[in-house]
């Protein structure tokens, strides 16, 4: 009996899955399908709700650029008027070693969209730094005309030191004017300001009292902001301490003595970002903002004069100068006080005495503001 020889060929299995994966991809591609993405269904106007929200959250330029480059939806939504016209502060924040052509298109659409912080900070960048004075004036009176007090105080400044034109630009009234509407809104530096006016009857008729008034109110508010801003610090830290000063500590002086008197020494105040910008600019420059001019002796403030001798210098040493009475009280309070000593005086080398006008000795001594 013959049993006829067979060959019987096994079939191999693949066990990695690769190419069962392949096979079942050609028999089945409803596995693979496309399943539809729930973002797009939620309406335009929700999203835009949504960014709103974000933007006027926002603590830096980044948490909105990392929504742009999300999709390209976000991206045109992001652009909306209504939501660049909510951004804060903080998201319009720009470095000076990062300014661009791209960084001011974007702060003039902001502006554009409405945003009274872009138009401040925009505008004191074109003014101050760009030199661009009308531009920059503008858009600082955008924001002004919509009751931002930043900006009514630096229109102000503006005044005062007739900015951007000739000494006899100065307009005293206008900057008293628009000092006291910033002041109604709680601006601490306009407050301030108005104060050392009234005391010394400068663009204003003279009223000590009520200048006296004026900056108690401009300390307290400063006190109310750095406890509202830092409750922790209150124990943890030691600057609100009791240190009355030697001319209260044999109950010398009548009248109501500010908060800075009796030792109340808070922390410096945080700068404007546009503040900001101005002073990383200019160090940028070597802390020299042109031929012969001087830049606000404020750490605070970055201003730089417009024309030689604009702003004011301390009538002791004469070594400081400063935009503004605040700034020169600010100083005085935090850095000038103990560096100041009386030097001789002499004449620049255009016959000219320094500045358009000095500190008073009655304006240096500000221990009280």
């Amino acid at each position: 009996m013959c049993i006829e020889n067979k060959i019987v060929k096994r079939r191999r299995y693949d066990f990695s899955g690769v190419g069962d994966h392949r096979k079942r991809s050609k028999l089945s591609p409803e596995v693979t399908g496309h399943h539809p993405d729930l973002f797009d269904s939620l309406p335009d106007d929700l999203v835009v709700s949504i960014l709103c929200k974000l933007t006027s959250s926002a603590s830096s330029p980044a948490d909105f650029v990392n929504v742009l480059i999300t999709c390209k939806r976000l991206n045109g939504l992001g652009h909306h008027s209504l939501v660049l016209s909510k951004a804060s502060q903080k998201m319009l924040t720009v470095k000076a070693q990062n300014w661009s052509e791209s960084a001011q298109r974007f702060l003039k659409q902001c502006a554009d969209a409405g945003n009274v912080e872009a138009c401040y900070t925009l505008g004191m960048i074109r003014f101050y730094c760009l030199q661009n004075r009308g531009s920059g004036a503008s858009l600082m009176a955008k924001a002004a005309i919509s009751s931002h007090a930043p900006s009514l105080y630096s229109l102000a400044v503006i005044q005062f030191n007739g900015s951007g034109g000739s000494k006899n630009d100065k307009d005293l009234r206008a900057g008293v004017a628009l000092c006291a509407r910033a002041a109604f809104l709680g601006h601490i530096d306009a407050l301030r300001e108005l104060g050392h006016c009234l005391q010394d009857g400068y663009g204003v008729k003279q009223n000590i009292a009520e200048g006296r008034r004026f900056l108690v109110q401009a300390n307290a508010r400063e006190l109310a902001a750095v406890l509202s801003m830092t409750p922790s610090s209150l124990t943890a830290g030691g600057w609100l301490t009791w240190n009355p000063l030697p001319h209260h500590r044999h109950g010398a002086g009548s009248g109501c003595p500010l908060l800075s008197d009796f030792g109340c020494n808070v922390p410096a105040p945080e700068a404007h970002p546009a503040n900001q910008f101005l002073t990383e600019w200019f160090s940028s420059k070597g802390g020299v903002p042109g031929s012969g001019l001087r830049l606000c002796s404020h750490a605070g403030c970055g201003r730089p004069e417009s024309r030689r001798h604009e702003f004011r210098r301390c009538s002791v040493c004469g070594t400081v100068n400063y935009c503004s009475r605040a700034c020169q009280a600010l100083d005085w309070k935090m850095r000038h006080k103990a560096e100041c000593t009386p030097v001789e005086r002499w004449i620049d080398e255009d016959g000219e005495n320094y500045g358009d006008g000095e500190m008073g000795e009655e304006d240096q001594n500000m221990v009280e503001s």
